[in-house]
């Protein structure tokens, strides 16, 4: 136990976590409390005041193994991780976005998902960035044409589906029938706990995406135009949520939020950003993965015997090529254990050569 006076570089030397964390890096999650009963209330510029709280998110186990392994690995806390892990507290504490840029291949995704499993979120929205994502995109969608095409259908009803007196049986078709709210329109819903939202490979967008995030970032809140239209004749209209089979009750159509989303948003390095939207972002430069990073992952993918066994020769090789090849991706390196664990009959020389074959370089060269 470190006694409470221990000068902080000695702390660190011994890879104590500072005391304010509630995100530990760990990957290992809360038990016997929630997020909720940690986090602090947040500053009086980022109160956000929604609506009725929501149920909790659906859990998705299955993606967070498939993301990260069924293990989490104790990580060292060097430098590198103390500071992500720095990043992470005051992106919660601040309720401000957190952009993770780095070399392709580093692992940044996963960020959102190891925060997303310590701190028991549940399902993680994810909104994948290309150059025709918008806004709205991220925000909602309305199927105008369904709605036409069904409304037609629906006054044109055959004598079956009217009453005696010609009136139809059944209700026309409602507005929320046909929106559905996207990723980032999800994560603002008003739930009790923050979502978490990867907005990945932000720099593949157009220019003017980034800046249009601003306004949502700092309100905390967007309107939806059809259902404002509409709200004089349905004040609370029932729409569709990013999450499978989500539903959630909009009022007046506008969405605030309760808890501000825990926000990734990853960057390839490939461009830069207005300097109004960094202003409000929190900024995090993803390191490259040392080896006991490497370890740490193939043991929760495969298990630390298997690890042991092949990982270690194939983590020596891959950071030599890695070098040699302009940086390569983790995936690369789960993918060579993966097939070298499926044919345990080849001796070393055979499995190196196997991985050699997988590990092309990433920028489009050729290998020299």
């Amino acid at each position: 136990m470190i006694h409470p006076d221990t000068p902080s570089g000695a702390a660190d030397a011994l890879g104590v976590r500072p005391r304010w964390w509630i995100y530990r890096g760990t990957g290992e999650p809360l038990r016997d409390t929630r997020l909720g009963d940690l986090l602090p209330p947040p500053p009086p510029w980022r109160t956000f005041a929604g609506g009725d709280v929501l149920q909790p998110p659906p859990e998705d186990d299955a993606e967070i193994v498939r993301r990260l392994g069924t293990r989490w690995p104790e990580r060292i806390l060097s430098d590198a991780v103390r500071h992500e892990a720095e990043m992470v507290n005051a992106a919660l504490l601040l309720r401000r976005p957190l952009l993770v840029s780095g070399r392709p291949g580093t692992g940044k995704s996963s960020l959102a998902y190891r925060i997303s499993r310590e701190l028991r979120l549940g399902r993680v929205l994810r909104w994948h960035i290309t150059s025709r994502s918008t806004l709205q995109g991220g925000l909602y969608a309305y199927d105008a044409i369904g709605r036409v095409q069904d409304t037609a259908a629906w006054r044109a009803g055959t004598a079956d589906d009217r009453d005696g007196n010609g009136q139809a049986l059944l209700p026309p078709p409602e507005i929320g029938e046909y929106i559905q709210l996207g990723p980032l329109g999800t994560a603002l819903l008003p739930y009790a706990e923050p979502r978490v939202l990867l907005i990945d490979e932000l720099d593949k967008s157009d220019l003017d995406l980034a800046n249009d995030l601003l306004s949502v970032f700092e309100e905390g809140s967007y309107a939806i135009p059809e259902l404002l239209r509409a709200r004089r004749r349905q004040p609370t209209v029932r729409v569709r949520t990013d999450d499978p089979d989500g539903e959630a009750d909009i009022s007046g159509g506008r969405i605030t939020c309760k808890a501000f989303p825990i926000v990734i948003m990853t960057s390839n390095s490939e461009r830069e950003f207005p300097p109004a939207f960094l202003r409000r972002c929190l900024l995090l430069d993803l390191h490259e993965p040392t080896r006991d990073d490497l370890a740490g992952m193939l043991a929760a993918h495969f298990g630390p015997e298997t690890a042991d066994e092949l990982g270690g020769m194939l983590i020596s090789r891959f950071l030599e090529r890695s070098r040699e090849r302009g940086g390569l991706s983790i995936d690369q390196l789960l993918n060579a254990l993966f097939l070298a664990t499926s044919r345990r009959d080849g001796n070393q020389d055979d499995i190196v050569h196997m991985a050699d074959s997988l590990w092309h370089r990433l920028d489009g060269r050729a290998w020299e």
